[in-house]
């Protein structure tokens, strides 16, 4: 076992029950839901997992788009981004290296309000796809998953 990561405190604490899909999270001082939807047996009390995977690439996006805005002195004001999650034909993704079964795909739209020349817009894009979060989605990761055994009746 790895013993480093045992003794570490978690970044995230998600707790649920056998009986439901319903989840609790913890994330340091901030308590969270999840859920699923109806159509798949949850009770729809909570965004699903896809739903924070998406909102935590908006999040990372906008917070990007805006502090490069504020530290380049770019007049940008509001930043929306819209997101969608699907999955696709791997055949039907021109620009996918993978060609066989099915791809996640996620598409992201970018609404900015202020007065941006297109230069300073172009910018904006181009550091929207190098939020943290993107990067991360976009390159290799490894996961590992180990279990803890805790006696019974505890």
């Amino acid at each position: 076992m790895n013993t480093e990561q045992s003794n570490k405190t978690a970044d995230v604490v998600v707790h649920g029950s056998a009986r439901s899909f319903r989840q609790e999270i913890v994330a340091d001082k901030h308590h969270l839901r999840a859920d699923e939807p109806v159509s798949v047996g949850g009770s729809d009390e909570a965004p699903d997992p896809y739903d924070y995977l998406l909102a935590s690439l908006g999040a990372c996006t906008s917070m990007t788009v805006g502090f490069y805005a504020r530290k380049s002195h770019f007049p940008l004001e509001d930043i929306t981004v819209s997101l969608w999650h699907s999955r696709i034909h791997a055949r039907d993704c021109e620009e996918c290296e993978t060609k066989e079964g099915m791809l996640d795909r996620i598409e992201i739209e970018i609404e900015m309000t202020g007065s941006l020349t297109a230069e300073q817009h172009g910018k904006l894009m181009e550091i929207a796809a190098k939020c943290p979060i993107h990067r991360t989605l976009t390159s290799e990761i490894n996961i590992r998953t180990r279990t803890v055994s805790k006696p019974t009746g505890s």
